[in-house]
């Protein structure tokens, strides 16, 4: 589809006005969003931003949205780190900027067309130090919002699991379809996610099955891109900061575990597909089994994306008592054949993916 290019005024960073653009121009019923509301849980966070700036930027394609264009809802619990993130859009009549807790009842006159539900801590970081705060979105929060969802008839709900929730699976098992399930053990720290999505997912089902809401869910893989924080605590984000900041990347581990990496944008543009094309009751798998490479692998990848930075990779041994909570999965891969059934291909390749990312955070440190 040509569209023409908007990419200026769509975002600052051409790395992700050139996503933006991208995603926009896949041949995806936009005209369903036209003069919507779209309720973003999580706005802010690494994932859900970019859905904001999806949908924010269809207002310069009126002929996708029939000149009508969908409005943002953007629930965020901090309101400082969404003005700086979303300052270009709170004049914008069609940006709305909510302030609360997701596991506090939205007020009476939020009555969203679409539910985005994103607001979850992803990072093993928050499974250690706020359990409770991370089972809270997931399971509490989900169910308020389905709530909301059917009591306003919402046209789509959007659930975000996560690969968490195959738990430990045989070899046999992987690439892993939706339909196979894993070991989880509820007595684990590190399974307070995996478990309350497990259970997010679970209300999805209910409320399909006894209101009608039509909720659909994706189990995202490892997703990496532009706007991952340099405190995130994953592996993959903390390779990232390291490469920006010119420091040789540390290996804390043999790295021999393995995982499949989709770039954010293809990433979008999935999350959208299953928003708008997908099934109610039903999960899709994202990720990119193309993408598959062990965590050294991946870090000798990325220091010879950059060969005048002379970065190395250096091994170092974990410091007694250090609270990391390493997962006990060694290797994660999706099949991707139900998303592949709406038309979604991941096309960004890993060592082209990388660049962008870093590039685009390279950018963000220089501002």
């Amino acid at each position: 589809m040509n569209i023409g290019d908007s990419s200026i005024a769509i975002h600052p960073d051409p790395i992700i006005a050139g996503d933006i653009t991208r995603i926009i121009s896949s041949d995806l019923e936009w005209r369903r969003l036209a003069g919507c509301s779209v309720l973003i849980t999580g706005a802010a966070g690494f994932l859900p931003a970019y859905l904001v700036e999806v949908v924010m930027a269809l207002r310069h394609y009126p002929v996708l949205i029939e000149n009508d264009p969908p409005r943002v809802i953007a629930l965020v619990r901090s309101e400082d780190r969404a003005r700086a993130k979303f300052g270009r859009h709170l004049q914008n009549p069609n940006f709305t900027l909510l302030v609360q807790d997701v596991c506090t009842r939205l007020p009476v006159d939020i009555r969203p067309d679409f539910i985005i539900h994103a607001a979850s801590p992803a990072s093993p970081k928050y499974y250690r130090d706020d359990p409770v705060g991370t089972i809270g979105p997931n399971t509490v929060g989900t169910e308020y919002l389905l709530e909301r969802a059917a009591d306003v008839d919402a046209e789509g709900f959007l659930f975000f699991s996560s690969a968490e929730i195959y738990g430990d699976l045989p070899e046999a098992m992987i690439p892993t379809r939706e339909s196979d399930v894993g070991v989880l053990d509820p007595i684990d720290p590190r399974n307070c996610y995996a478990e309350s999505k497990r259970l997010g997912e679970a209300l999805c089902i209910a409320y399909h099955r006894q209101f009608g809401v039509a909720a659909s869910i994706v189990r995202p893989f490892h997703v990496y891109g532009p706007g991952m924080r340099f405190d995130d605590g994953r592996v993959f984000a903390d390779f990232a900061a390291s490469v920006v900041q010119g420091r040789d990347i540390a290996l804390l581990s043999a790295g021999t575990a393995s995982r499949s990496f989709c770039y954010l944008g293809d990433a979008t543009e999935g999350f959208f597909r299953i928003l708008l094309c997908g099934e109610s009751e039903t999960a899709y798998n994202l990720g990119n089994p193309d993408c598959e490479v062990s965590i050294a692998g991946l870090a000798e990848i990325l220091t010879a994306l950059y060969p005048e930075k002379g970065l190395k990779v250096i091994r170092v041994a974990r410091e007694a008592g250090d609270p990391y909570m390493p997962s006990k999965v060694e290797r994660s891969c999706p099949d991707i054949g139900r998303l592949r059934s709406l038309g979604w291909r991941p096309s960004i390749d890993i060592k082209t993916g990388f660049r962008r990312a870093i590039d685009s955070l390279s950018l963000g440190a220089l501002r």
